[in-house]
Order: structure tokens, then C-alpha cells, then sequence
């Protein structure tokens, strides 16, 4: 068994880069492509990917400082770390139910499909740490397997619905067709797009409008993303307490994110098309005329400006929140870089308005960290039982990401009453 461990760990390690493009070639194949034609698919979309994270590094490594720096001027004391989701899912694929998952996945995934239940067919591997994470905690809770296993694919369940139910939305406004996201932590945040659409029906608040098209025509060549970048990095490393040279280079980094992303994307898009085409009239011919879609992880939605926009916004007014909220007693900074991935079905539905995405993310992150200071004792268990490094000075751990997630925390309360 652990030599199985060991061989999924280390697949799992090569990351996206190498697992998607491995994935979208033999669905290419599966599909009736050449095998030239499939190949050059799964590279495009590999480089594309590439790209993607190289773009997301900058983001990061540029977020990651500036928010420790206006954690660290404010002089916020909370005892609950939030670790990051590179430690959330170090502590995942920890656990004894990992090796059970990427089988039992792709197994709902082509089941679903087969009975029409779902029309995404998930190529999302590396993301499937979330419904492990998931199978974790209930495991923690209730030292049963068959019980993690069952939670892990009602997750799943909700994110394959989540992501037929969104993928209209990626088609519109993010202009890609045939694609759904099914990752753990932005599904987390769909019951915003509910929140949106009431906010969208309050008078005067419906007309409170700032997104990326009217924000360049009323300020002409400085209302572009690149110079809306540079100035919201400007302002983070502002917060931050950078000098001005560091304001200056957050400022350019996020101008360069603003950029870069969108270019990434159309890349993406450019290697998958011919996958998606091809499973379509595969299932066609096989099953009648039907939809389906390619399930790709969520930063495939971070090209559109008004994402990245938000998500720096709310950058600072989480760390500020963190202090405000009575209860709340998680201290953000690992998942801060997370925001833009988390956010994209609220920017989606508010179709770029950034005033209302911004409103609807507040509230959302609120709730993300009530839930995650909820799940602090057990998750800060599942930390130590992975020997997970304990940050200095924090006296339990969690995240943003999968500690707030709402449908990770549901699925736990139902099955915890029973433990």
C-alpha cells in the first residue's frame, strides 16, 4: 500500500503541467484524434499552463510579503495561522485515504456521465486534493475509511454539479467555450452568485457599475488592466509599508499579471478546442446530441481583468476584517494569493461589475473565516498527525481555502453528528 502511496505522491508532484497535457492527449486519443493532432493538444495546453503558473508565481510571490507586511503593521495578534493550501493539501494526500481517491474519482466522473448526471468530464486530477482533504476530516473524526470515502464523493457530486450548473458562465463572459471548473474552493464560493443577483436588485445599489470596459472609457488609456494593476499593487505596497521602490515593482508585477494572464489563457484555449470538439462528436454519435464539457482547474478563469482586480481589492480588506469580526480568530496570509481563484463565479455573475464583486467577496470571505476558525482544533489534529511544521507563535492552524470552505464544512457537520 505504500508503495502505491508513493507512486500517486509522485505523480501528483510532476503538477498540472505535466498531469493536464498527459490527461488531455489520451482523452484526444480516446476521442478519434491522430496521435500528432492529440499530442500537439496536450503540449499547447502543458505550455499554456506553464505560463499560467509562472504568471500565478509572480502573483504570489508579490502578495505573500506585501499582506505578512500590513499583518505585521497592524500588529494583529490571532492564535489560528492560516497555513496556505500547499500545506492543506501536504496534510490531504497525508492521510490513509488518499490512495483511494484519484480511482474512486474518476470512477463517479465516468459514471456520472455515463447515467447523464453530470456533462463535465474533470481532467482536473491534481485539484482532486480537496474531496482527500475532505475524506480527511471525516476520517479524523469518525477513524472510518468507508465514511471519508463517502464524504470525499458527495464533494465531488456538488462540484461536478457546481460546474455543469456555472459552465454557462465561462462560455459568456469568459469567453471559454466547452469549459467548467469543478475545483474545490471556487465552487466553495458559488451561493455568491445568489448574493450578486439580489444585490443586483437593491435600488441604487444595482447601478453602482465599475467594471474594466467602463472604468477605460471613462479613463481613457489609464483605465486599461495594465495601468488598473499598477496602481492596485501600487496601493497594496503602499499598505504593506514598502518604500517607494517596492511600490513601484508590486505596482509593475501586478501590471504584468494583468497582462500576461489573459495571453496565457488564450493559449489554453487554443490546445483545448480540438479535444473539446472531438469529444463532443464522440458522445454525439454514441449518445444523441448533448453538451459536455472539460473540467480545468480555476485559474483558467484569472485571465479576465476584473478577477485579479477584485481579488487585490479584497486583499486588504480581509487582513482588516480578520480584526474586526467578533469570533473570528484565523489570521489570513498563506490563502490571500488564493482570493483571485475563489472569487471567479462572484465576478462571473456580476459579469466584471467589480463594485458588486467586491461587495458579495467580502461577505463571502467573512463567512470563509468563521467557518475556518470553526474547523481550527481539528484541522490543527490533521496537521500534527501529518507532522506538519507548526508556525511559530500560532497555537492551532487552518485555511481559507479548504478549512472556509462552506461545502467541505457542511458535508463535515452532517457526519460528525453521527461520530
Amino acid at each position: 500500500m505504500q508503495g502505491f502511496v508513493d507512486f500517486i505522491q509522485g505523480f501528483l508532484d510532476l503538477g498540472a503541467t505535466v498531469i493536464l497535457p498527459v490527461a488531455i492527449f489520451l482523452l484526444g486519443l480516446f476521442f478519434g484524434q491522430k496521435p500528432g493532432k492529440a499530442f500537439r493538444s496536450g503540449l499547447t495546453i502543458g505550455v499554456a499552463f506553464v505560463g499560467i503558473f509562472l504568471v500565478i508565481d509572480l502573483l504570489v510571490n508579490n502578495l505573500g510579503p506585501a499582506a505578512q507586511g500590513m499583518v505585521e503593521r497592524l500588529g494583529v495578534s490571532l492564535n489560528v495561522l492560516d497555513v496556505g493550501w500547499p500545506a492543506t493539501s501536504s496534510i490531504a494526500w497525508a492521510s490513509v485515504v488518499a490512495p483511494f481517491i484519484i480511482p474512486l474519482g474518476l470512477i463517479v466522473n465516468v459514471v456520472m456521465l455515463l447515467t447523464k448526471t453530470t456533462k463535465t468530464m474533470n481532467v482536473d486530477i491534481w485539484n482532486f486534493w480537496h474531496y482527500t482533504f475532505m475524506a480527511a476530516m471525516i476520517y479524523a473524526v469518525s477513524g472510518s475509511i468507508i465514511q471519508g470515502l463517502i464524504g470525499a464523493v458527495l464533494f465531488q457530486i456538488v462540484a461536478l454539479k457546481v460546474a455543469d450548473w456555472t459552465a454557462p458562465m465561462m462560455s459568456k463572459f469568459y469567453d471559454l467555450p466547452g469549459v467548467s471548473i469543478a475545483t474545490g474552493s471556487t465552487i466553495s464560493y458559488a451561493p455568491g452568485i445568489f448574493l450578486v443577483k439580489g444585490l443586483q436588485k437593491i435600488p441604487g445599489v444595482k447601478n453602482w457599475n465599475a467594471d474594466p470596459d467602463s472604468i477605460q472609457k471613462r479613463f481613457g488609456v489609464f483605465g486599461e488592466s495594465i495601468f488598473i494593476g499598477l496602481f492596485l499593487g501600487a496601493v497594496i505596497g503602499a499598505l504593506a509599508g514598502y518604500g517607494v521602490g517596492e511600490v513601484i515593482e508590486i505596482g509593475m508585477a501586478m501590471a504584468a499579471v494583468m497582462v500576461l494572464m489573459p495571453r496565457m489563457v488564450k493559449i489554453l484555449m487554443e490546445g483545448l478546442m480540438p479535444v473539446s470538439e472531438s469529444a463532443r462528436t464522440w458522445l454525439n454519435k454514441r449518445f444523441g446530441d448533448r453538451d459536455i464539457y472539460i473540467g480545468l482547474d480555476a485559474a483558467v478563469a484569472l485571465g479576465h481583468p476584473a478577477v485579479i482586480s477584485t481579488a487585490l481589492i479584497l486583499v486588504p480588506i480581509t487582513v482588516l476584517m480578520a480584526i474586526i469580526l467578533p469570533g473570528n480568530a484565523v489570521l489570513p496570509f498563506g490563502d490571500l494569493a488564493t482570493i483571485p481563484f475563489i472569487v471567479a463565479f462572484i465576478v462571473g455573475a456580476a459579469r466584471g461589475n467589480i463594485v458588486h464583486s467586491v461587495i458579495v467577496g467580502t461577505v463571502m470571505i467573512a463567512i470563509s473565516l468563521y467557518i475556518a476558525t470553526d474547523v481550527a482544533p481539528i484541522f490543527t489534529e490533521m496537521a500534527q498527525t501529518a507532522d506538519l511544521d507548526m508556525p511559530e507563535g500560532s497555537v492551532q492552524v487552518s485555511s481559507i481555502d479548504q478549512g472556509g470552505n462552506i461545502v467541505n464544512w457542511i458535508i463535515f457537520k452532517i457526519f460528525a453528528l453521527f461520530n
